[in-house]
């Protein structure tokens, strides 16, 4: 893979924060040299939809997308016309953000998962195509057999950027299709033996393909503070959550103990958030989250970035200010 010159993002969720404060942050974020926002998509909070509109409307240099959509709740032609409309109102600055889906989250509204990485797949080769300004007609397609369609008053990207697509991906079968069909990935992890089981996976995968270049990114739960206690009990929770829905490899991989995970699992399911919060120890925030002081914030990205990311995301929680939060990673890490 071409070397990609490091970048920076930083998540934001429509959920506990409404779409004001999101561009006020994204305006903030945007004058400490951050070159993405990427906002969440869940049925539950929010829209990002009008989420990423308002952003691009009060923003002039940063990127921005979804981070990250599915092809169960929206089709890929809603998807292709929600980017080019995106990408017209920011003058080019839109990326897409996609995966298979949130399997824990489809069935509570009633859709049945079944064979999220073929659709994924077959999603992609829809939407570069209608993106292009193509008529997509029946191909045999298992998922999307469109038959006519294509997008006739939206205004496409250029034929230079197209449609910037980063596959969100954790299991060897996902990071296998974003080294094929993407052009970067999301990777939920913040810890560095995380990616050096990833990143080959990509690497094989666009060498497959002849892919020159590839953007890998860290979608990291990030917690600074110059307060290390502060930072790092602020992350607490995020570690909590993330360690209870990680399969035993991954516990395994970061030498962590079953029994506490198990104990975190339980008591989530229980929305008991203090006996969480007491069964997460360091090991497991280090495992799992960057939190610490902007020095070790930064000592850690670094270490990320040896790993072979190319975009570093800094992702909820942030901190426990979030404006003191995107202020010290600008003074400091960036």
């Amino acid at each position: 893979m071409r070397c990609i010159t490091l970048s920076y993002g930083i998540e934001f969720v429509p959920g506990n924060i409404n779409v004001k404060q999101v561009v006020t942050y994204c305006k903030l974020a945007e004058s400490k040299d951050i070159d993405y926002a990427w906002i969440t998509n869940h049925y539950n909070n929010r829209h990002c939809y009008p989420t990423l509109a308002a952003v691009a409307m009060n923003t002039t240099t940063l990127k921005m997308g979804p981070g990250i959509m599915n092809s169960f709740t929206d089709t890929p032609a809603a998807i292709a016309s929600f980017f080019c409309t995106l990408n017209e109102i920011s003058d080019g600055r839109a990326v897409l953000g996609i995966g298979p889906g949130d399997l824990s989250t489809l069935p509570k509204i009633a859709i049945q998962a079944e064979k999220p990485v073929a659709r994924l797949e077959e999603a992609v080769a829809v939407m570069r195509e209608l993106v292009t300004g193509d008529t997509v007609n029946k191909k045999g397609r298992v998922f999307f057999d469109y038959n006519g369609a294509k997008l006739t008053g939206v205004t496409l990207p250029s034929k230079k950027t197209g449609m910037p697509i980063y596959i969100g991906a954790q299991g060897p079968k996902v990071l296998d299709l974003a080294g094929r069909v993407g052009d970067g990935a999301l990777i939920n992890a913040s810890n560095p033996k995380d990616f050096q089981v990833a990143i080959p996976i990509i690497k094989a995968a666009c060498d497959k393909v002849g892919k020159k270049g590839f953007d890998i990114g860290a979608y990291t739960a990030m917690s600074i503070d110059k307060n290390k206690n502060k930072a790092r009990n602020a992350a607490k929770i995020v570690a909590a959550f993330i360690a209870a829905g990680s399969p035993p490899e991954l516990i395994s991989r970061h030498g962590l103990d079953a029994n506490k995970v198990a104990t975190i699992k339980s008591a989530l399911a229980k929305f008991d958030f203090k006996t969480a919060g007491e069964n997460v120890d360091d090991k497991t925030i280090d495992a799992f989250t960057i939190a610490g002081t902007p020095e070790e914030v930064k000592h850690k990205c670094e270490d990320l970035t040896k790993a072979g990311v190319t975009q570093i995301i800094f992702g909820s929680p942030l901190g426990p200010d979030v404006t003191n939060s995107i202020r010290l990673l600008g003074k400091y890490v960036i």
